[in-house]
């Protein structure tokens, strides 16, 4: 982690647990109020949730970390958006591979993530298949 960044090191809020499920290409667990938590019945949706809840300090630190990272890669996805309309205008040229790129940077992220927590990326992070847009 970098020296520069301050993090909190206190337990990740709902926010943020649902964030690192959504990154991890993790459906949503649903209401708790219910009792009905479908994510004990899966193994590695079971095991982010451990995780998410046994963090030290440190890799609080880090989670949010990497949150920092890929919220701002999310939203330029929204944001690339505007130039498919745009090969060319005077010398500016257009990256015809922006959002190409744009995904997998987002996607190796997202991957970073994963690995770090030691779970399996959810069905569009696996076999080497990225979110398609």
């Amino acid at each position: 982690m970098s020296g520069t960044v301050s993090l909190s090191s206190t337990p990740l809020t709902e926010g943020e647990k649902m964030d690192v499920r959504r990154f991890c290409g993790y459906p949503a667990v649903g209401s708790r109020e219910t009792g009905q938590e479908s994510w004990r019945f899966f193994q590695v949706e079971g095991a982010l949730e451990w995780r998410m809840g046994n963090l030290s300090g440190a890799e609080l630190q880090q989670i949010r970390l990497y949150l920092l990272q890929l919220y701002p890669l999310e939203t330029a996805l929204l944001g690339a958006s505007d130039n498919l309309d745009t090969a060319q205008a005077a010398s500016w040229y257009h990256n015809g591979h922006e959002l190409r790129d744009r995904v997998t940077l987002f996607t190796l992220w997202r991957r970073r993530l994963c690995a770090f927590l030691g779970v399996t990326g959810g069905l569009e992070l696996q076999d080497g298949r990225a979110v398609v847009i």
